[in-house]
């Protein structure tokens, strides 16, 4: 028999349903990992435990469309901080070049705590970085511990500097040896049932960093295996730039011509789609993950997030590595996506519902998880609880609104397939002290080298 639990007095219920119900005074009961009932006390289930949720908000879990969670070992690089895409990319890939297996493990670890501890009950990951002895494996099996649930996607750079790409060359793989351990990470860690908590994904890191090869035999092999693709496009001037003079066509053409679209394919960043990209990924059901904080923190620009979602684009948030950004935060992202598009094209263009659904439902869309970005009954029991009183949002007039018009906020519980994860403010399954004394180390390390 599945365990049970009840939260009663719900100040606010937010669905996220078609008709973006928000319901008051209710109770959520859960049965093991999914949502039971949803509804007034009277007549609710005994449960094995009763939470008074009382002058609380329950929200469905936030999720995270695009990360690089080793990046956390490296935030606030000097020779970085002002520098553009590329340049940014060139100091930093010797560094990143000195990590083991080790580094993975703690930094995802790190980073998915700093996730959880904003809201997030999914993230996805690109690691395309594999020196010495760093594997996906590593990644995957520090989530499991930590309860998060998980898309890791298998990442890999093929063309190194002497080949006219932008990584070093002892930063690039054997394409063969790359494709053989995409198959093995799917074989070993991927679950297509509706919640399981690991899902894998093929990622060559970007069309500047890739063959052309590469780029299709991944997309030809994720088809065969039957799961998600995901890549960096479009992300800024120099982006477009070299697509032009490389390719002779445009991020979006170039992506269509090695079957880079349709439901199964989301794009990191998308900051420079034209017109006639984003109804191409309208028009195929192509995801973006919208990274708000990086692309202004890279000078990247910004994206035409109100034009791709009036088109029908999916559009879910990404924190982007935490290099770049240099926070892993979805509220965050949230305000600033609602501001950047205010910003743009005025006070009207962006609600906080909107950014808040964006970061929610919105990101579900673009992982392919119908049964996540919800609370309704038969979805993933996925979901934090907010205290309305707290500091950051202090005299507001509408609690839903504040959670991203103020801020920052934070979960006082987040669960996880029924689970625990955040409990008063704290990660329940890890001791974050003896991670981060783990995580300096780490950081100290990779620093002496420099």
């Amino acid at each position: 028999m599945s365990p049970t639990l009840r939260i009663d007095n719900l100040h606010t219920l937010v669905t996220m349903n078609d008709d973006g119900d928000e319901l008051h005074d209710v109770s959520l009961y859960l049965r093991g990992a999914q949502i039971a009932a949803i509804g007034p006390r009277a007549g609710m289930p005994d449960a094995d435990r009763v939470i008074d949720g009382r002058g609380k908000i329950a929200i469905p879990g936030l999720v995270n469309t695009h990360h690089h969670l080793y990046q956390n070992l490296t935030r606030a690089v000097p020779g970085a901080q002002d520098a553009l895409l590329f340049d940014w990319l060139k100091t930093l890939y010797p560094i990143w070049g000195r990590m083991r297996s080790e580094h993975i493990w703690v930094s995802t670890q790190i980073g998915l705590g700093e996730l959880a501890l904003s809201g997030c009950t999914t993230s996805s990951d690109h690691l395309y970085i594999y020196p010495n002895d760093c594997h996906l494996g590593d990644s995957i099996e520090a989530a499991l511990a930590l309860g998060v649930r998980f898309h890791p996607t298998r990442g890999a750079m093929s063309i190194g500097e002497s080949d006219g790409g932008l990584p070093p060359d002892a930063l690039v793989e054997n394409e063969d040896d790359i494709l053989r351990d995409c198959q093995d990470m799917v074989a070993r860690y991927h679950d297509p049932s509706a919640l399981s908590m690991t899902r894998v994904g093929l990622a060559p890191c970007s069309p500047f960093s890739v063959s052309r090869e590469l780029m299709r035999d991944a997309a030809l092999l994720a088809r065969e295996l039957g799961v998600g693709l995901h890549t960096h496009l479009a992300e800024n001037n120099e982006d477009i730039d070299y697509s032009l003079e490389k390719f002779g066509v445009r991020p979006g053409t170039y992506a269509e011509e090695l079957g880079w679209i349709g439901a199964d394919v989301w794009h990191a960043h998308c900051v420079k789609l034209d017109g006639g990209e984003i109804d191409l990924f309208a028009r195929t059901g192509t995801g973006v993950a919208h990274c708000p904080c990086s692309n202004m923190r890279l000078g990247s620009g910004i994206a035409p997030v109100r034009a791709m979602r009036d088109a029908g684009v999916k559009v879910g948030l990404g924190v982007d590595g935490s290099a770049s950004n240099d926070a892993a935060d979805l509220f965050n992202e949230a305000r600033q996506a609602m501001l950047l598009q205010r910003v743009n094209l005025g006070a009207d263009a962006m609600s906080a519902r909107e950014a808040l659904r964006i970061a929610t439902r919105g990101g579900a869309e673009v992982l392919n998880r119908p049964q996540l970005g919800q609370l309704q009954v038969g979805f993933a029991a996925d979901f934090g609880l907010y205290d309305i009183d707290q500091v950051a949002g202090a005299g507001d007039w509408d609690p839903v609104a504040a959670l991203v018009l103020c801020g920052p906020m934070r979960p006082q519980h987040l669960y996880i397939s029924g689970q625990p994860i955040v409990e008063d403010y704290c990660l329940t399954r890890v001791d974050w002290d003896t991670l981060k004394t783990r995580h300096s180390a780490l950081c100290r390390e990779l620093a002496q080298g420099t």
